[in-house]
Order: structure tokens, then C-alpha cells, then sequence
């Protein structure tokens, strides 16, 4: 075979092509070269080169689904809904004029921009295909009717997904679409039921503080427009209508679950249960707590949600196995291609596992992964390619563009771009080694597993950690020693007997092979427990914007795709996003949404706590986007604070006061004495800077950063900002981005406080 033609310089890298281009004209009298103007046209026509491969027939298509996914992600930092027809029409102008071009030297930059266009469009089209009313305000009670959709079976309670009917409430004309409740453990109806019950309802849940995920947004994509729980007994009634084709179908698999479910239960227990059933039916949610903690923090949290690994175990479980049987049959080994047959079967396997398992997102994007290697296998065409993988991202963001914004998506996709690096480039150079005896090949064969494992490992969880930063606000020190530890058992063991368990309970025979299962799974959990209580094995990260993210993930694709010396500009993108993200300064004073959780950085460094309710979750979430590894629970987040039935008053680092009052004949001494309130409302004559209920509302959490006696204020919503998963308020008006406090000539001479409610609820 002839030797592929590289550009200058692959091997030796931009070190080697420096010291050809930029040679010394002399030195100093320290000895440093000096280097002359003249070398920068040589360089420039390296840099030249190197674009020129990069650019290459068949290189542009992997950044076909970077520049469709930049513009979904355009489309989300929008800051109103786009209009559809303008959006959908330059799309297909673009795309008509890309073709039009396509012996254009400009053709590749006008794919790129029509592929963004087209991603932009594509977004818009799936908001207003799925468009449905949102809950706006809470609701205390309200009378549902409709289907169960879906039912999940958790750790202290069940919760069920209403397909609404009819609904009734004082409060609210509003009729949605879906809901989503948290029911009594065990009280849970059957999916496919007509009940009624009642319910106290809640709008979405908006993002906590600026920058963390958004629940309401997700919810909305589900065609969820509120949460809430029942409220007494559920009746199982006879529906007035039929139910659908899809409901009957989610009943069917429901049921399918749950009896594979009742089998495992028949073998095992507790966390053995729970793991062993979301492993085969993507139920997870009924795992310990400190179980589910230790798998993340061990960096094995990726085996509880089913993505690329475990699709990739099933069909390679079935392709071996039907391979194998096949071949049992010497006439079929010489005169048909069984290993086309072989494939074909093993993407039925992986189909049916995506049924069973619920087909979630990062489940799709798996399926359609596996099933483009499978269907390349069944073509006689290379299957792990960025082709490969870049048809499979396309696939995924067409059918469901909200996927973008999501961590699994995120983690996944920067984990494959990795992995299939890593078998194009690295691996051939690694493991090309000439003929040796056979004890030397079967001993390099041993070599050549164990580097894979080590080298997939550390490819996979570098790759991911600017996610796992993002999101999770902490990264896994220990990642590779678990994986290595634990994974080979879960490949070999867990789900090959999972898997021969599910085809031998229609004969009575899965038993043994539960029993397995639990074993390996038994290991798994001693590995994520030994792991987790290692020093240091929680790397927290204080939160940051989506800035560095966005540099970052650049820096990722960069490494992975480019194949010359330029990658290495990659390497340059990930340590400015590294260094972006740790100047991020942290926030002094935290708001929640609802105005009932105030959070003030002390004197010692630390956020401290004033709260007028148990806001469990909205602590958590600080505290972890803080890098702070203290717990909700904790007294000590409530040092320095003076609280009394009138509000609460917490100093801050440079000991100005932030008073949270809560009712109005406490509003005259907090206006006097505080830097700033949190107030329901606040009279005009307020000497204090002042958040008020109103602000909230329209805004939603805040962060506040001192800027001299003043605060920059950082709003979760953006004024102007009115999306279909949380419409602005009819009322919405403007706000400073800067608040200070007023003047005291400033008061007015009416200094009454208007009424305030007493910590109730609105």
C-alpha cells in the first residue's frame, strides 16, 4: 500500500516546523535567538498548508452538526420567540444558494452557514410543533382528569405523568396539556389508567440561581407545563374515550418493566434491585442516595443512565453470539455473509433495549450511533468514523434540538468525539508493532486490551470534565482508577447476565443469572464506595459561565477533528477557557426566586443563610455551585444571621447589613440600618437598596456582586427575555442593572409601609 500523503510537518509537530522557519539571526548576549520579520511568510504558508488539509475532500462533513447545533444554540439565547416562517424561509434560501455553490471555492462556508441557519429554523419548528400552556402561578387546588402516561418508581415516593383532560380550579382557567405529580409510595396508578384526583399544582421550576440548568425548559420540551403532588386518594375510573395507540404502547412496555422488574425482585434487593433494573430498563430513581452520590462522585454515575456504553454492550453481545452461532454451521460460513446477518440482528437487539428502556434522549443518540455502525458493517463500509458519528449528531438534533442543552448530549457526544479520535489517530500508531512470535502476540494482545481500557478511560473522562465542570460544578480526581476497577466486571459480568437474564425469563431459567448480575453489581458498588471515601475524591468547582464552556468546547473539537499541527490550537482554547472560568468572581449576596432564601458572604469567605422556609434544594444547588461541600442542613449556615418572627439580618465581609423582612412593621428599622432588603414590597422613602417581590417575579433569582456601595446585579432572565417555558409577565417592566442605595434626603415625606404578608404564600 502506498504511504498517505501527510502535510509538512504532521510528525514533528509546530515545535519542529519553528525551528525550520524561524531561525536565529543572531543572539543576545544572553544567548535568546533573535528572530527576524522575515520568517513570518514562511510560516504563514505552513499555516497555509496545514488549512488546506484540514479542508480536504470528505473533511468537512463532522463540522456539518457543529454549525447546525451553534445555530440551535443561538436559537436558545434568543431573547424572544423568533418568527417561524421568517426563520424556516432564510434557512431553505441559504441552503438553496449552498447548492447553487457548490463549485464555489466559498461552498464550505456557505454550508456552514446554511447548516446553522437550518439548525436555528429546526429549533423554532420543534418549540412551536410542541407549544402548550404553562402554569404561571401556583395553583393550592385543582381537579385533573386524565391518563397516566408514565409512572416512576423512586426512593421515598412514586411520581406519575398526567395526561390532563379536563381541569377545574378557582383560580385559573387554564386547561394543560400534561402534568407531573408526586404521588404516596406505592399509591401510584398504572400507566394507560383514566383517574381523577386532586392536586396542588406549581409553575416549572426556573433555574435557581443565574447560569444553573433549566427545569422549566426541559419540562416544556416534555410537554410538561407544571409539577406538583396529589392531594388525597386517586380514583380509577372508566375513561369517557379510548386511550391512544401510544398510550396503549407505553402501557405494554410499562408492564413489560415491571414484570422484568418483579423477576430481578425475586433474586435481589435493595440497591442490587434498583441498579440491575436501570440498567435494563432505565429506571433508576429508586437507588439509595448515598449510592447514587458515591457513583458520581466515583465517576461511575455514567452506568445508571443508558447511553453509548451500554447500547454498544447489547449490540456487540448479540452480534458475537448470533456471529458465533452462525458460524456452528459450516454452509453458511462458505456461502452467505453471516456477519451482515449477524449485524442485522444485533441492531433488533439494540432497538428492542431502546424501546425497554424508555427512549431517552441520550438513549436515541445511542441507538442511532450503533445502528449507523451497524447498518456500515451491513454495507461493507468503515464503521467508527467521524462520519459516523457526525450522521448519528445530525440524527438526534433534527428529531429533538432541546437535546443540545443538555449535559447527557453534551457529555456523551464530547466522550464519542474522543473515542473515535482516539481509534483514527491514536491507536493505529500505538499498536502498529511488526510480526513476532506467537507468545509475543498473545502477550502484546493482553497489552493492547489493558491500554485500551487505560487510554478510553482518560480519553473519555478528560473530554467530558469542562461538562461535568459546567453542569455539576465538580469534577472526579479518581474517574480513571474507578473505571478501571469496576468497568471490566460490568462488561464482562453485569450486563452479559442482565442480557442472558432477559432471554431466559420466558423459560423460567433467568435466576442463576440475576444472581450474577447482583454479584457484579456488588463489586461495583464496593468499588464507587472505596473510591468516594478517598481523600480528595469530591473536585469541586465553583461555578462559571457559559462563556469559558462554549471556548472550551471548541478546544474539544479542535483536538478531535483536526488531524495536522493545528490541533494543538485546541489545547491553547482549553487553557483560556480554564483560565475564563477560574477568574470567574463569586457572588456575594444570592437571591432565590421566590424571595424567601437569601445567602450573604461573610467575613470568613463562606455564603451564610437566611431562610423563612426549608428550601432544602435551592441550598443545595448553592452550596454546590459555591465549590462549598457543607449540607443544607448544616447550623453553621445560619452564623451571624439574626432572625426574629419580623425577618432576618446577615452582615456582610465588609460588614454592611442584608435584611430579609417579612413583615411590614420591620420595614422602617431594615430601611435605616441595611445596605440592602428583600422585602415584599418597600416604601419610596427607603434609604436601603431594595429587591422586592416584583423584581423577582419578573427576573427570577439573582446574583450580586459589590461594586463600591452599590450591587451589579445578574438576573436569571434578562429583561425583555418571554419564551414559551416562561412567559414574561403581562406587567413586565425595567430594572437597573446596578442597585444603590437611596440618598437620605432622598425620602419622601409619606414613609408608610405598605402591607406585607406574613411569610405566607402568595
Amino acid at each position: 500500500m502506498a504511504e498517505p500523503v501527510r502535510p509538512p510537518g504532521w510528525r514533528r509537530g509546530i515545535a519542529g516546523v519553528m525551528a525550520d522557519v524561524w531561525p536565529p539571526r543572531g543572539a543576545l548576549a544572553g544567548g535568546w535567538p533573535v528572530i527576524g520579520w522575515d520568517a513570518w511568510p514562511s510560516f504563514a504558508a505552513q499555516l497555509k498548508s496545514w488549512a488546506r488539509a484540514e479542508a480536504g475532500p470528505g473533511r468537512l462533513l463532522p463540522w456539518v452538526p457543529i454549525a447546525f447545533g451553534a445555530g440551535i444554540a443561538l436559537y436558545f439565547s434568543a431573547d424572544h420567540e423568533p418568527v417561524l416562517w421568517v426563520s424556516a424561509a432564510l434557512a431553505c434560501a441559504l441552503c438553496v444558494g449552498a447548492a447553487l455553490m457548490r463549485r464555489h471555492p466559498l461552498f464550505p462556508a456557505a454550508v456552514m452557514i446554511a447548516a446553522a441557519a437550518s439548525g436555528f429554523a429546526v429549533a423554532t419548528v420543534k418549540t412551536a410543533r410542541v407549544s402548550h400552556p404553562v402554569l404561571a402561578r401556583t395553583l393550592y387546588s385543582a381537579s385533573l382528569s386524565g391518563f397516566v402516561e408514565a409512572r416512576d418508581i423512586r426512593e421515598r415516593s412514586d411520581r406519575i405523568v398526567l395526561r390532563v383532560t379536563a381541569m377545574e380550579s378557582q383560580r385559573s382557567s387554564v386547561t394543560l396539556a400534561r402534568v407531573r405529580l408526586a404521588v404516596r409510595k406505592g399509591t401510584a396508578p398504572d400507566v394507560g389508567s383514566f383517574v381523577q384526583l386532586k392536586a396542588r399544582l406549581l409553575p416549572p421550576l426556573a433555574p435557581v440561581h443565574p447560569g444553573s440548568y433549566d427545569f422549566a425548559r426541559d419540562m416544556f420540551f416534555q410537554g410538561i407545563g407544571a409539577s406538583g403532588f396529589v392531594m388525597g386518594t386517586i380514583t380509577t375510573v372508566t375513561p369517557p374515550q379510548a386511550a391512544g395507540l401510544g398510550l396503549r404502547y407505553a402501557a405494554a412496555m410499562q408492564g413489560l418493566r415491571d414484570a422484568i422488574d418483579a423477576r430481578i425482585r425475586a433474586r435481589l434487593d435493595g440497591d442490587e434491585r434498583a441498579i440491575a433494573t436501570a440498567l435494563l430498563t432505565g429506571r433508576r430513581d429508586a437507588i439509595a442516595p448515598d449510592v447514587n452520590d458515591a457513583m458520581f462522585i466515583s465517576g461511575l454515575g455514567h452506568v445508571l443512565s443508558i447511553s453509548g456504553y451500554h447500547m454498544a454492550v447489547v449490540a456487540g453481545v448479540a452480534f458475537f453470539a448470533i456471529r458465533a452461532l452462525l458460524a456452528l454451521i459450516p454452509g453458511l460460513t462458505i456461502s452467505h455473509p453471516i456477519k451482515k446477518w449477524a449485524a442485522a440482528a444485533a441492531l433488533v437487539a439494540a432497538a428492542f433495549y431502546l424501546l425497554l428502556s424508555g427512549a431517552e434522549v441520550a438513549t436515541q443518540r445511542s441507538f442511532f450511533m450503533t445502528a449507523v455502525v451497524l447498518i456500515a458493517v451491513m454495507v461493507d463500509r468503515r464503521a467508527v468514523t467521524f462520519r459516523t458519528l457526525a450522521v448519528a449528531a445530525m440524527i438526534v438534533l433534527i428529531a429533538a434540538p432541546e437535546a443540545l442543552v443538555h449535559p447527557s448530549f453534551q457529555m456523551s457526544f464530547a466522550a464519542t468525539l474522543g473515542l473515535v479520535a482516539l481509534v483514527q489517530f491514536g491507536l493505529p500508531k500505538l499498536f502498529a508493532t511488526p510480526d513476532s512470535s506467537t507468545t509475543q502476540r498473545i502477550a502484546l494482545w493482553g497489552g493492547r486490551e489493558l491500554s485500551m481500557l487505560l487510554l478510553a478511560s482518560l480519553i473519555a473522562g478528560l473530554a467530558t470534565t469542562p461538562y461535568a465542570a459546567y453542569h455539576f460544578h465538580r469534577i472526579t480526581p479518581y474517574g480513571l482508577l474507578a473505571n478501571l476497577a469496576a468497568m471490566p466486571v460490568v462488561s464482562a459480568v453485569v450486563m452479559p447476565a442482565g442480557l442472558l437474564g432477559l432471554l431466559a425469563a420466558p423459560f423460567g431459567l433467568d435466576g442463576p443469572w440475576w444472581t450474577l448480575m447482583g454479584w457484579g453489581i456488588d463489586w461495583m458498588i464496593a468499588v464507587t464506595r472505596w473510591v468516594a471515601a478517598l481523600p480528595g475524591a469530591v473536585g469541586r468547582i465553583p461555578a462559571f459561565g457559559v462563556g469559558p464552556l462554549i471556548v472550551a468546547s471548541l478546544g474539544v473539537i479542535l483536538i478531535g477533528l483536526l488531524r495536522t499541527p493545528l490541533r494543538w490550537s485546541g489545547a491553547v482554547l482549553l487553557a483560556a477557557a480554564t483560565m475564563w472560568a477560574a477568574a470567574t468572581p463569586l457572588p456575594d449576596i444570592l437571591i432565590s426566586g421566590d424571595g424567601r432564601a437569601v445567602a450573604v458572604r461573610g467575613g470568613d469567605g463562606r455564603l451564610h443563610v437566611m431562610r423563612t422556609g426549608k428550601d432544602v434544594f435551592v441550598t443545595r444547588e448553592w452550596l454546590a455551585a459555591d465549590a462549598d461541600a457543607r449540607l443544607p442542613a448544616d447550623p453553621a449556615l445560619g452564623d451571624g444571621a439574626s432572625c426574629d418572627e419580623a425577618g432576618c439580618v446577615l452582615p456582610m465581609a465588609d460588614g454592611r447589613l442584608v435584611a430579609l423582612t417579612l413583615r411590614a412593621d420591620a420595614l422602617g428599622d431594615d430601611c435605616a440600618r441595611a445596605a440592602l432588603i428583600v422585602a415584599r414590597a418597600a416604601p419610596s422613602s427607603c434609604v436601603a437598596a431594595v429587591v422586592d417581590r416584583a423584581r423577582l417575579q419578573h427576573q427570577g433569582a439573582l446574583i450580586l456582586l459589590r461594586r463600591g456601595k452599590g450591587f451589579a446585579v445578574t438576573p436569571v432572565r434578562a429583561d425583555g427575555t418571554d419564551r414559551p417555558w416562561w412567559p414574561a409577565p403581562a406587567d413586565a417592566g425595567e430594572y437597573e442593572a446596578t442597585l444603590t442605595p437611596r440618598a437620605p434626603a432622598s425620602r419622601a415625606q409619606d414613609a408608610t409601609p405598605p402591607e406585607t404578608e406574613q411569610g405566607g404564600e402568595d
